[in-house]
């Protein structure tokens, strides 16, 4: 299929797909419906398919209240992640001002953070505490951006805090989770060193262009790889946190590029009679050799 013609059917299709869901989503979110957890999820998963993100998972997430922390590569990040659970995405506070995108992340239930203002840090804090300590799961891209792909930035610790407000609140630790997201092919094949920054989105890219570029693409495997949850107590050191989510993350990613690149089935054939994955996540995963939960959402 052509890229334009490809660019033309995904943004009609999720048009159209958020003209019927905006008005319960909005109801939802008024009257605090359960089901607003659950509306951004089904959406993220259609833009998935339509869009030709392919997502693997590896692991699975920890019980709530759950705060994941994420290294950040592009925008897709909020699709790809976004269709293998329910979540909501702690964002700068730009993303509040974007057209179009600022509609999507608040329909998402995003909380938004100035970065350049310490002062705003607390009251960021308390909001996230409070999502967290009633059972949404929040994400948290904990680099503070997005970078070329090419590594893994170190952590900011500052926002890891709503993790002991949280626990404080509820008496019992919080966990934090650190999550791996990779993008390791464009239409089957493997993405290399000097390709990782054309998958990126960072700097000046424009995210337009970008987003024509990747959907135009067609076809993108991407790996979620849950790392081991981390109980967050009250008296918890977040740097310390903040330094052991980073090299968990930095070493999921490796062990994922390096599988790849030997050759690894990260990417297992789909039987012709499989059933289509149960509608809440994890549930249609398989144990791999050595304990890994691997499993196809898109």
């Amino acid at each position: 299929m052509n890229g334009w013609l490809r660019v033309g059917i995904t943004v009609v299709v999720l048009a159209i797909v958020t003209l019927v869901l905006w008005p319960v989503q909005w109801l939802a979110m008024r009257f605090d419906w359960p089901i607003a957890r659950k509306l951004p999820w089904y959406w993220q998963r259609i833009a998935c398919k339509v869009a030709g993100f392919r997502v693997t998972v590896e692991g699975h997430p920890a019980a709530p209240p759950l705060l994941l922390a994420a290294n950040h590569v592009s925008w897709m990040d909020i699709s790809v992640l976004g269709s293998v659970l329910p979540v909501s995405f702690i964002a700068k506070s730009e993303v509040s001002t974007w057209p179009v995108v600022r509609t999507l992340s608040r329909l998402q239930r995003s909380v938004y953070i100035d970065r350049q203002k310490r002062s705003q840090t607390g009251t960021a804090t308390e909001a996230i505490a409070g999502r967290v300590s009633r059972g949404d799961v929040m994400v948290l891209f904990a680099e503070g951006t997005t970078g070329d792909g090419t590594r893994v930035l170190p952590f900011k610790s500052a926002l890891l805090g709503a993790a002991r407000a949280a626990a404080a609140a509820g008496g019992d630790a919080v966990t934090v989770q650190p999550v791996a997201i990779v993008y390791l092919r464009i239409h089957g094949l493997p993405i290399g060193f000097a390709e990782r920054a054309a998958v990126a989105w960072y700097g000046d890219m424009g995210i337009e262009d970008n987003f024509v570029k990747a959907v135009g693409w067609g076809s993108i495997d991407a790996v979620v790889s849950f790392g081991e949850p981390i109980p967050f107590g009250p008296d918890a050191d977040r740097k310390a946190i903040a330094a052991a989510c980073h090299e968990s993350v930095r070493a999921m990613v490796a062990d994922i590029r390096r599988r790849s690149t030997l050759g690894a089935r990260l990417f297992p054939a789909r039987p012709k009679d499989a059933k289509e994955a149960a509608d809440m996540p994890g549930s249609a995963s398989t144990a791999a050799p050595g304990g890994r939960i691997t499993s196809r959402v898109s």
